[in-house]
């Protein structure tokens, strides 16, 4: 048994010295931010196929209609995509969100094509989501789909040029490095 605060656990399984993904522990902050990687089943490369594009859109829109929360950015790749969301004070379930998604995206193609988890990091700071911002920005142009962030369509990088946040031209090149490897 491992000791954790406010008592016991029984100690995680692991696969070859690994601890297993069944025991993961989300964090949950109410009001947080977090930066999420959502990735397509077997990383079929159909995020960006029209049709699907729609039906993603529309299921976070809907989403978003019955649970609000901001979408900070988003940038949708063919196999997966990242994401920052703010959440209203109070409120801390993003599963939940992620759930009716994936669910009526589902429903609407008649097949899953999501992997089944997600990838979640909460937000600690300003420096932290900056760093975040700029990832999902520059990601486009890190696996080589566009030459620079306004090249890719499928982004709120024009969003964020339009507030100011971003010069037409960004590069990436103060790009802060985030250890994450999609």
């Amino acid at each position: 048994m491992d000791m954790t605060e406010g008592g016991m656990r029984a100690s995680r399984p692991t696969i070859n010295g690994m601890h297993s993904m069944s025991n993961f522990r989300r964090n949950y902050q109410a009001g947080g931010t977090y930066f999420f990687t959502v990735v397509s089943k077997n990383r079929a490369p159909i995020f960006t196929e029209p049709h699907v594009w729609a039906l993603l859109k529309e299921g976070i829109s809907l989403a978003r209609a019955n649970r609000p929360f901001e979408i900070d950015s988003l940038v949708l790749l063919p196999d997966h995509l990242h994401t920052i969301w703010t959440l209203p004070e109070g409120d801390f379930n993003y599963s939940v969100r992620w759930q009716e998604i994936k669910r009526w995206v589902s429903r609407q193609l008649g097949h899953s094509i999501w992997q089944p988890r997600f990838w979640e990091h909460t937000i600690r700071d300003e420096r932290d989501f900056q760093q975040h911002m700029d990832y999902v920005h520059y990601n486009p142009v890190k696996h080589g789909l566009s030459n620079t962030a306004a090249d890719w369509a499928y982004s709120t990088f024009h969003r964020h040029v339009k507030l100011g946040n971003y010069p037409p031209d960004w590069d990436g090149a103060n790009e802060l490095e985030i250890p994450y490897d999609d």
